[in-house]
């Protein structure tokens, strides 16, 4: 009897340690932070929610063109599909557009001295992606680099100590954005105290920005690759 106590003492006790022991590692082991600032997410989720918003008016508008299709006649359902396919090549920016909106200039900031001996700024691909965020955020519909139309694909990135928009190489600053917008005097107004002026600043940019009652963005002329895109080319034929 005495035995089976003490086993069974022993493994209560055991089982005690171990728990113990289970504990302490746990509050040891320091949580994984998240070390993206408050902007940084705040901006991310802004970017999430305005192409949720996006998503919904995509898909009642294609709801709208379906029950076209249902309510009038064959000649007719080949008209709408026309204008269905011009409109998709406008909102994938693979036609010219001209409106109103506001240009962004970029140009150096100098602090003083010999300009000749003073390293000429540059514009890193985080810098435009950040201000990317913001117009999306605060109106922008369509948006042009220079020459280059940005589009849902457009990559941006760092090459051989260029940045690259559309696989083609940024000229050096000056730099001309050009910004349609349904409402450019609340756009120009967001961009005069966004967070991108002081971001471009720290690394001696600046953005001028102004309202242009016409604007012509270049239509997006580079090849428009889906790698996850399957077609499915089977061809369903009938019983014999």
């Amino acid at each position: 009897m005495k035995i089976s106590n003490k086993i069974i003492i022993s493994l209560v006790c055991a089982l005690a340690g171990l728990m113990i022991a289970v504990l302490f590692q746990s509050n040891q082991e320091p949580d994984e932070r998240d070390t993206r600032d408050l902007w940084e997410i705040r901006s991310e989720l802004q970017v999430e929610q305005k192409a949720q918003q996006q998503l919904y008016q995509q898909i009642s508008e294609t709801e709208s063109v379906l029950n076209q299709y249902r309510e009038v006649s064959e000649h007719q359902q080949l008209d709408t599909l026309k204008e269905s396919i011009v409109e998709l090549k406008e909102e994938a920016g693979l036609t010219e557009l001209t409106g109103s909106g506001v240009r962004i200039t970029i140009t150096p900031i100098f602090q003083g001295g010999n300009d000749n001996i003073q390293e000429y700024p540059t514009i890193s691909p985080e810098l435009l992606n950040r201000l990317l965020n913001e117009l999306n955020t605060y109106g922008a519909t369509d948006v042009a680099i220079e020459n280059e139309r940005i589009i849902n694909v457009t990559p941006i990135r760092y090459v051989n100590g260029k940045t690259y928009v559309n696989n083609h190489a940024l000229p050096s600053i000056p730099i001309e954005i050009s910004i349609l917008s349904d409402n450019p005097k609340r756009l120009l107004n967001h961009i005069e105290v966004s967070q991108s002026r002081d971001d471009f600043a720290i690394d001696d940019l600046e953005l001028s920005a102004e309202i242009k009652n016409n604007i012509t963005l270049p239509s997006y002329d580079e090849p428009i690759i889906l790698d996850e895109l399957d077609v499915n080319e089977q061809v369903e034929t009938g019983e014999d």
